[in-house]
């Protein structure tokens, strides 16, 4: 069931970006390791894609809002599994997967198209 409408997606997308970015620092595992760099990539990258999407929120608006929430589904399961993956579990994992798992969730019940009077860009190159 889609609930979230692309607007409200788009402005959650903002916040889980800058939150994953800061993490480390709010959760205390600002280490210089992969536990910390994994949320900031993903944050950042996040960031850049949303900026990138087609939808009331994106600038450049490249991206189709299947591709981003294509895009949210393979960050948000790399997020919660990276502790096993990359082998910090023993120090950090409750943020990672959460994070994570928020972002699968938000992912998979997301309309895939705009409502009301937002027009989506008219692009040939839109992925």
């Amino acid at each position: 069931m889609k609930v979230i409408s692309t607007k409200t997606h788009g402005v959650l997308d903002y916040l889980m970006g800058i939150l994953l970015i800061a993490s480390p620092w709010i959760f205390g595992f600002a280490n210089g390791g992969a536990e910390q760099w994994i949320p900031i990539i993903v944050g950042a990258g996040a960031l850049v894609y949303s900026l990138m999407t087609n939808y009331e929120m994106g600038v450049v608006k490249t991206l189709s809002m299947k591709t981003h929430l294509t895009l949210d589904l393979m960050a948000g399961i790399l997020l919660a599994a990276s502790p096993w993956i990359f082998g910090f579990s023993d120090r950090v994992s409750t943020p990672h997967l959460i994070l994570g798992l928020l972002e699968i969730g938000a992912s998979l019940v997301t309309k895939t198209t705009p409502s009301g009077s937002f027009k989506t860009a008219n692009h040939s190159h839109a992925v």
